[in-house]
């Protein structure tokens, strides 16, 4: 069978796949929808709309004065700029903005975050250049977990004097973006530690390598390795760091080195025509989410329970589906931040490049789908951890502290395990096939035929995985797996490796198709 063939016959396999699992969607929702919550009166031809999801109902909820507040920084921001301020000067201004974009999100509860901050500077100025940076870590990771625990300390824990202010604590529960901050407290740590070692970046050898670097553009991987002076490392500009509005409350992740980096020039890597077809691509994207929520209520039947009760077919079409709805949440949140962040002239990096649909192992899948989270692990974890020496044990240690970063809960850590279960034959079936050669093209089929079958098996563990760390919990897995190990859900089960296999036969098509593209440049 020639490619050609092979993609044709893929395609009709996609298609059909897709058609059926909207059609079948359809009337799950229509038949089932009075048996679910979270549902509210919609806009799309009188519809209800599952609204289900706390963080995605108070993001849309909230998008009118989100969307005023970044106009109005955004305007304040670009009139300075037109003055030539450069770092000192726009981090104050940028600091003051924050602090008033905080005040309103966390009413009097902004004295623990600048209280936190304020301390780890100052223990970073003290140990910062020394054996004892370690100590970084134990700071944040106890106050990560603190923060959990004491659910944000009511100010009535310090005394009845202090519990008046209990009653101005906000609109947004302080200590949940400030698991961001701490993120951005140890990234300041540690690249305050590292300024002084230049020689572990070769710039040179990176520009020659980098496409946008060799074009005269500057990219993220060169503003977060280049080396700042001691005078960057003020307490105005790392807590201008630390609350910059635009990427505040749910990122994109940007390193320290990165953010200051720009704060003198303004990134150049988009063009302005380009940040606006990114505005107006997130727009599409909204519609599309719109159009997902009004039609397929994915979400209010996992939430509410109703999918244990149907068919394995069926909870097969709303694991799926409510996947999906995950990373278009993420995608609409992640990319409206960077938008206003990109417009105010600092690039944070892209948090899922690829689609969902378009990852076929685990290593690709968390490398796109958090991605600026990714970075952030490679430098600060992964590689001094030991990097791919030590990358058997290491990820262990990594995925456990994501899992407590999220939150404290046993279905997170039992995502954490269970991926890093999943991650390590992956990883030395990788190491394995990279020592070996195949030459002949029967050995070449075998390999890429391996290979899909290797790729359904990862899709079905990333389901799994994901479905039990973000919906059913460590609880309902021996639910889940008996629905598919049954005689009525063998078939099911049969019929979703298959169509993962074709998905897998796709996306090597996909990535041919890429790689040649690239090549005939």
């Amino acid at each position: 069978m020639t490619s050609s063939t092979e993609l044709t016959l893929l395609i009709i396999y996609a298609v059909a796949f897709y058609v059926f699992i909207i059609h079948r969607s359809l009337q799950i929702s229509r038949d089932h929808y009075t048996k679910v919550y979270g549902l509210r009166p919609g806009w799309i031809f009188h519809r209800l709309n599952d609204v289900s999801d706390a963080q995605w109902r108070n993001f849309r909820g909230n998008l009118t004065i989100l969307t005023l507040v970044f106009g109005i920084f955004t305007l304040v921001a670009t009139s300075c700029r037109k003055y030539g301020l450069k770092a000192k000067g726009m981090s104050v201004i940028w600091l003051m903005v924050s602090l008033a974009y905080l005040s309103y999100l966390h009413g009097a509860c902004i004295l623990y975050i600048l209280s936190i901050a304020s301390a780890n500077f100052l223990l970073v100025k003290i140990c910062g250049k020394t054996k004892f940076v370690f100590l970084l870590w134990i700071f944040n990771i106890t106050f990560l977990i603190c923060n959990r625990i004491y659910e944000g300390y009511p100010f009535s824990l310090f005394g009845r004097n202090w519990a008046y202010l209990d009653n101005y604590r906000g609109t947004f529960r302080w200590h949940i973006c400030f698991n961001f901050v701490i993120l951005r407290m140890i990234s300041f740590g540690y690249d305050y530690h590292w300024a002084d070692y230049s020689n572990r970046f070769d710039k040179e050898k990176h520009i020659q390598r980098c496409n946008n670097c060799s074009l005269g553009r500057t990219c993220y991987q060169l503003l977060q390795e280049r080396s700042l002076e001691n005078g960057k490392f003020s307490f105005t500009i790392y807590l201008c760091y630390l609350i910059y509005a635009p990427l505040y409350i749910a990122g994109p992740i940007v390193s320290f080195n990165a953010f200051v980096s720009q704060l003198d020039t303004p990134q150049k890597t988009h063009s302005l025509k380009q940040v606006v077809w990114y505005g107006l691509r997130w727009i599409f994207s909204l519609m599309l989410m719109e159009s997902m929520t009004h039609f397929f209520y994915y979400n209010a039947f996992a939430i509410s329970g109703t999918w244990k009760y149907l068919s394995p077919l069926d909870i097969f079409i709303i694991g799926y589906g409510v996947l999906n709805f995950m990373w278009l949440k993420f995608f609409l949140l992640w990319r409206y931040f960077r938008f206003w962040s990109l417009i105010n002239g600092i690039e944070a990096p892209e948090n899922m490049p690829s689609c969902i649909n378009n990852c076929y192992n685990l290593e690709s899948f968390w490398r796109n789908w958090h991605a600026s989270f990714n970075k952030w692990l490679v430098r600060y974890m992964y590689i001094p951890l030991g990097g791919t020496r030590m990358k058997l044990l290491n990820v262990w240690v990594i995925f456990t502290f994501v899992a407590v970063w999220h939150d404290l809960e046993w279905k997170l850590l039992s995502w954490a395990w269970l991926t890093c279960i999943f991650f390590i034959p992956e990883m030395i079936v990788k190491s394995t096939t990279n020592t070996l050669k195949v030459e002949s093209s029967v050995g070449k089929f075998l390999y890429r035929e391996l290979s899909a079958v290797a790729g359904a098996i990862t899709i079905t563990c990333l389901m799994v995985a994901n479905l039990v760390g973000f919906v059913i919990g460590s609880s309902g897995l021996k639910w889940l797996l008996s629905q598919f190990l049954q005689k009525e859900g063998l078939p099911i089960l049969g019929g979703m490796f298959i169509t993962f296999y074709v998905g897998t036969k796709l996306m090597f098509h996909i990535s041919d198709a890429k790689h040649k593209r690239i090549h005939n440049r």
